[in-house]
């Protein structure tokens, strides 16, 4: 595997059972990742995109196949194991933005410092909340806060870790197109600043062209 090469995944497939059989939601998936680079993960519904970035973070168990992580199966690991990967290279972002609503918004970022064991949570938190621009915002909490200032703080919540890989679910999906825009740019300045990996699922052909690759899923196959 290349050294610029993060992420590696070899002939991976998912299959789940329900009342009228067996169904295949991936199809043998082949591809490579390179470091630095933003990939949008582009299909219609029901394709796969998002169960796809499930088995990326090894967030489900796949039925065939390997998902490598700097050269690691992700599946050669048991789950504690691939928690700690998690806390250690990954971020990420979702459509319904999972900030946990009785914390302010400096407590939501610094989640993932606290429980990787950063002493000094608060310090990189606050910053990252600035960089963001939600200075004057830390110490309210989700519910106060708009649909837009809620992904900022997923956003910062994501990068304050600074990780490898980010991976992101629809994050403009709930959002006004207005709002969604701002959101985008600001996670795509973030991920050039921070030299992120960005995974990104969208429906959007605007927000997957500003990406430098996209892969097509088609009734869980890539498609040129």
């Amino acid at each position: 595997m290349s050294d610029q090469t993060l992420v590696e995944v070899k002939a991976l497939s998912k299959r789940v059972r329900d009342a009228s059989g067996e169904l295949t939601i991936l199809h043998e998936l082949s591809f490579a990742l390179q470091a630095r680079t933003s990939v949008a993960i582009v299909g219609a519904s029901g394709s796969g995109k998002s169960t796809l970035l499930g088995l990326l973070a090894g967030l489900d168990s796949p039925s065939g196949g390997q998902v490598l992580i700097e050269g690691q199966d992700l599946f050669a690991l048991n789950e504690d194991e691939r928690a700690a990967m998690r806390a250690r290279l990954m971020g990420f972002v979702f459509q319904s933005f999972q900030l946990m609503p009785n914390l302010t918004a400096l407590e939501n970022v610094m989640l993932p410092l606290e429980l990787a064991g950063q002493r000094d949570a608060e310090g990189p938190a606050r910053a990252m909340l600035e960089r963001v621009g939600l200075g004057q915002r830390l110490r309210h909490r989700p519910r106060v806060l708009s649909g837009g200032e809620q992904q900022r703080v997923a956003l910062a919540r994501a990068f304050v870790v600074k990780p490898r890989l980010l991976l992101a679910d629809e994050p403009t999906g709930s959002l006004d197109h207005a709002t969604g825009a701002q959101v985008m740019e600001l996670m795509f300045e973030l991920n050039r600043a921070e030299g992120t990996t960005l995974v990104l699922v969208t429906h959007d052909p605007q927000v997957a062209a500003r990406c430098e690759r996209q892969l097509k899923i088609e009734a869980g196959r890539l498609v040129p």
